[in-house]
């Protein structure tokens, strides 16, 4: 069974057991969330929602809290000698997705 979920204004396709890196949510390092915008259940039967399915929920465990990769952003501009570069690292969260209730 599979879901596809909403949050950090992305989608993820998520199954029970996935480890996904999303947008950083507030909580702590073990505790146990639940995804309520759900906008797709999938498996032996399909269901969809307009936009998000009804009682449905993706229940997860945050397995870790940190930043992401650094991302480089270098401006010039061209003959003036203008060169500037700087790094931005994303706040993430981990979460292990532990199960979909339909």
């Amino acid at each position: 069974m599979y879901a596809v979920i909403k949050t950090g204004g992305k989608q993820y396709k998520v199954s029970e057991g996935d480890l996904v890196k999303i947008e950083k949510i507030e909580g702590a390092v073990g505790d146990t969330i639940e995804l309520d915008e759900v906008l797709m259940v999938g498996g032996e039967e399909v269901k969809i929602g307009t936009p998000l399915l009804p009682g449905a929920k993706v229940t997860a465990r945050i397995v870790q809290q940190g930043k992401d990769k650094k991302v480089l952003v270098f401006h010039s501009k061209r003959r003036k000698g203008y060169r500037k570069t700087y790094g931005h690292r994303q706040p993430i969260t981990r979460l292990q997705i532990t199960g979909i209730e339909a």
